[in-house]
């Protein structure tokens, strides 16, 4: 009787542990990146105006200016790399907003069906600005940052230039860094219009070893979902694609192919960048091997070096890219 308790006990206890475990999990969410919202610094500015929560970098000098709407991306916040690319950009004369458009305070902590609306808004602030030409508007963005800057470039026949980093050429099933919460209650698409979720590519049922497979193996599917893919053709913008073709992520430079043979059948001047021994930190400012974010560059696909050797092509490309479309 004895050892029957025991055992009993013993697998009571087992039981406690494991949901102690999965609540633990659940509350501490550890599989999240941490949330990061820059600090402006002396030569920006917050911005908490009709519901936007972004960093405003204002060009110096007088007359108008051409403006940069900056998008990061699944990190959510305002991330450093972002912010970089924020003050970069200002160092070129271009006003620059860089948006939150999920997981910074107030925000929701999923990236999921995030209002298109948003993205209005950003850029009615924009050309709201009075040292701001109105007519010489770009959206510049990576990862899933690109994935809205496309999306938001066909709504907007305005804008004069795309820079998309790691892009997609569909829009994609939300994402919740709570593991649990993903299980237990997957969520809807990433992106919606008017409170409803815009068209998406959802991700695949079953099992795969890696996040490039998964996305991979779903975007096989985008046929089945024609209604997801972004209709690059209907921006009037020029658009500039980078990608790294070691992405480990998901598949940028299949992506990248995508969009420009879509807009190749009538649609934007598309450019698409590819770089060898380079993966998702494929785009952005390089970085100085003394940066202590330098190792992390080949984190997610290619090698530090070989990223940073991409960033060094391709930023100076990204630069002149926007100067020649809004100067």
């Amino acid at each position: 009787m004895n050892v029957v308790r025991l055992i009993g006990f013993s697998v009571l206890a087992i039981l406690a542990l494991v949901v102690l475990t999965i609540a633990a999990v659940w509350y501490l969410n550890p599989f999240a990146p941490p949330v990061v919202v820059s600090d402006p610094g002396p030569r920006g500015r917050r911005i908490t105006d009709n519901g936007l929560i972004a960093n405003y970098y204002p060009a110096s000098g007088a007359g108008k200016h051409a403006g940069i709407l900056l998008l990061g991306g699944s990190e959510g916040g305002i991330g450093l790399g972002v912010a970089r690319m924020a003050a970069a950009l200002q160092e070129q004369d271009y006003a620059v907003l860089n948006l939150s458009f999920f997981r910074a305070p107030g925000q929701s902590g999923k990236l999921e069906l995030v209002p298109l609306e948003l993205f209005d808004r950003a850029i009615a602030w924009l050309k709201a600005q009075p040292e701001i030409d109105g007519e010489r508007l770009a959206v510049v963005g990576g990862s899933k940052g690109a994935e809205a800057a496309l999306i938001v470039a066909t709504r907007h026949p305005e804008l004069r230039a795309v820079v998309a980093g790691m892009p997609s050429s569909v829009a994609w099933q939300g994402i919740d860094w709570n593991f649990l919460n993903y299980i237990l209650n997957p969520p809807n698409g990433s992106w919606s219009l008017g409170g409803k979720p815009i068209p998406f590519v959802p991700y695949v049922k079953k099992f795969t070893k890696s996040l490039l497979q998964l996305y991979s193996e779903s975007l096989a599917l985008r046929l089945e979902h024609k209604s997801a893919i972004i209709p690059i053709e209907l921006s009037r913008a020029s658009v500039l694609l980078i990608c790294g073709k070691d992405d480990s992520l998901w598949p940028s430079c299949t992506m990248a192919d995508q969009i420009k043979a879509r807009a190749d059948e009538g649609g934007p001047a598309v450019t698409v960048l590819a770089y060898s021994n380079a993966g998702h930190g494929v785009f952005g400012v390089p970085l100085e091997k003394s940066n202590a974010n330098y190792a992390a560059l080949g984190s997610l696909g290619g090698t530090a070096d070989g990223n940073n050797s991409a960033r060094i092509d391709g930023w100076p490309k990204a630069l002149q890219h926007l100067n020649t479309a809004l100067k």
